[in-house]
């Protein structure tokens, strides 16, 4: 019953160097994303170095982290089904 799904499964990347900077730039972008837009990004329990993350506390931190990860699966498996990583 399940095996034709598994069929359909995308092929995962191996780590590399290229898939981590991919993730790292979704992650940056992510993060300014965020930075721009949350009204209050500085509510909440406060990070320990708050000036190298841009003022931001620990949940729009996490919450931004969180969406530049989503974006950078998606950037990775879409770079990887093209052939560039």
């Amino acid at each position: 019953m399940l095996t034709p799904l598994f069929a359909i499964a995308p092929a995962t990347v191996t780590w590399s160097p290229k898939v981590a900077l991919v993730m790292i730039v979704c992650n940056v972008i992510a993060i300014a994303v965020g930075k721009a837009t949350i009204k209050h990004p500085s509510e909440g329990a406060k990070l320990p170095n708050a000036a190298f993350f841009g003022g931001m506390g620990h949940a729009a931190l996490l919450g931004t982290t969180s969406l530049g990860h989503i974006i950078g699966i998606g950037a990775i498996q879409g770079l990887a089904a093209r052939g560039v990583l």
